[in-house]
């Protein structure tokens, strides 16, 4: 399945994002694919994607911490197809591009 995703890089001082063309083969073992009913910029995305706070630890990156939504598919133990999610940045993992 092909998907967009805001990749962010860091150049020197300099933060840059844009958008690129994704499909399953660029997933790491165990991602899950949710089909996302709601989703917000948190504060940390909006304040690490302008520099001005070091939320960033590893570059490149797919920023995002905040949605819900209902599992398309699975390679996580413990959660199937079907099953309806919620993630916010306490207990999330960033995907690293």
């Amino acid at each position: 399945m092909a998907f967009k995703a805001l990749l962010t890089h860091k150049t020197g001082d300099t933060i840059s994002s844009r958008l690129v063309d994704f499909n399953d083969e660029d997933l790491m073992p165990g991602d899950v694919t949710v089909a996302v009913e709601y989703s917000t910029v948190n504060y940390k995305d909006a304040m690490a994607l302008s520099g001005r706070s070091p939320g960033i630890r590893q570059f490149p990156l797919i920023p995002g911490i905040d949605f819900a939504g209902v599992v398309e598919s699975s390679t996580y133990p413990g959660l199937v197809a079907g099953d309806r999610v919620l993630a916010t940045g306490w207990a999330s993992r960033r995907r690293r591009g």
